[in-house]
């Protein structure tokens, strides 16, 4: 894969609101070991191997599991995460997809407060504009080290 343009250099302008929601989000009410799942996942249904590079390197230097990173495609069959940690996941596979039942919703409620659903709501579409650019203008999937934007 080659880089078309770099759009942290070229798109430096463009990007701060998405850096500021980053920071915003960092203490939001949603935990970061949840926040990086969350991001993992929707990596994984957008297929952008930039960010799924990027979000196992994060969860693993904050203590996520490898089995549990490995197992998050099929997170409906894997007994090892919670029941907050699943209506998250259908939330953010509903939100990604432009598709969110009223049973999906209802589920998500039972786990979340109105402010953590928001919360919630925001890392999706926040990874969801980060993949759909990097798929746009890719950076090299491996290259990512842990840290390297803040």
């Amino acid at each position: 894969m080659e880089q078309r343009l770099n759009i942290q250099e070229k798109g430096a302008n463009a990007l701060k609101p998405l850096f500021g929601m980053g920071a915003y989000l960092k203490k939001s009410t949603i935990e970061a070991s949840l926040h990086e799942l969350v991001n993992f996942r929707v990596s994984q249904i957008n297929q952008c191997a930039y960010c799924l590079d990027m979000h196992y390197k994060d969860a693993r230097a904050k203590g996520e599991t490898e089995q549990r990173l490995y197992g998050l495609s099929a997170w409906r069959e894997s007994p090892y995460y919670t029941d907050r940690e699943r209506a998250a996941f259908a939330w953010a596979e509903a939100v990604t997809k432009c598709e969110v039942p009223d049973e999906v919703f209802n589920e998500a409620k039972k786990q979340f407060s109105d402010e953590e659903l928001v919360d919630l709501t925001m890392v999706v579409t926040t990874i969801n504009t980060w993949n759909r650019l990097n798929i746009s203008f890719p950076n090299v999937p491996g290259t990512y080290q842990v840290g390297m934007f803040g």
